[in-house]
């Protein structure tokens, strides 16, 4: 494993909760740091692998909580790294898949601050997996389309050419959009996706809470309401759904079959 030199951060991402899911590397610099500044996403028992003497320093956003701003992030890792420390900053997932990591390390160049990056298993991929959901099947889709469900404001984006995205993405992943999910999917109705068309919602994926619902683009605002799912969560739009009854793996998630596809209906929008 190489170094982790005092005075240096570590941008590394700790997957999406199952700390069976680390890296090596990842694993390595948590049992090396001094100060591990962490985000909400991050489970309990990947921070239990760190020596007791780390400092642990959480910075987690919440939609409509009282949360750090990423300048004061920022600011406190060039800190941290300025006192000789060994600085773990640990995001859920990927640090580069929505996670605000190249603005984190953008900020730690100019300062002068080595750093590493050591990518994770983003959600939208082990996420899906755990709920026995494959992001890619030969027989339903070539492409996949990672999307997030808000932008700054915590609205629905306006910078995302909807019917492009329908037309152009059999599948599509949508990251921190429990609060829009009704609007995303009557924006991606209007766009052109199916009614019918088969939707997965999995709720804090790869951990001992994980629970799936699922629906179809006209029916999951309703059922994740009735079954009282809530954010983390990742959603996902597309055939490859269909796959759960069949691939659905870990112990006790019985996978209810979705209603066959209507006739001549293919996984292209």
């Amino acid at each position: 494993m190489p170094p982790f030199a005092p005075g240096s951060v570590w941008l590394v991402g700790a997957g999406p909760g199952d700390p069976g899911l680390l890296t090596l590397a990842a694993a390595h610099a948590l049992a090396h740091a001094d100060a591990i500044v962490y985000d909400a996403l991050v489970d309990d028992s990947v921070l239990a692998l760190a020596p007791a003497t780390a400092v642990r320093e959480f910075v987690g956003k919440r939609g409509g909580r009282p949360s750090p701003r990423q300048s004061e992030i920022t600011a406190r890792l060039v800190a941290l790294a300025g006192q000789g420390l060994r600085v773990l900053r640990l995001k859920g997932g990927d640090p580069f898949v929505f996670g605000r990591g190249a603005e984190e390390a953008l900020a730690l160049a100019a300062a002068g601050i080595p750093f590493r990056i050591v990518p994770g298993v983003t959600a939208g991929i082990g996420g899906l997996a755990y709920a026995g959901i494959p992001a890619t099947s030969r027989d339903t889709n070539s492409a996949v389309a990672f999307v997030t469900g808000h932008d700054a404001s915590g609205g629905l984006p306006d910078d995302i050419d909807w019917p492009a995205l329908a037309r152009g993405a059999p599948v599509i992943v949508l990251y921190m959009a429990m609060r829009q999910l009704a609007a995303l999917t009557a924006v991606l109705t209007e766009a052109g996706r199916r009614p019918d068309e088969p939707v997965a919602v999995v709720s804090r994926a790869t951990t001992a809470g994980q629970r799936v619902v699922q629906g179809t683009l006209a029916t999951i605002a309703d059922r994740v309401r009735a079954a009282g799912v809530g954010a983390p969560a990742v959603i996902v739009v597309g055939e490859v759904v269909r796959l759960r009854d069949r691939l659905a793996w870990v112990p006790g998630d019985v996978a209810p079959a979705l209603d066959p596809p209507p006739d001549g209906a293919t996984s292209e929008a």
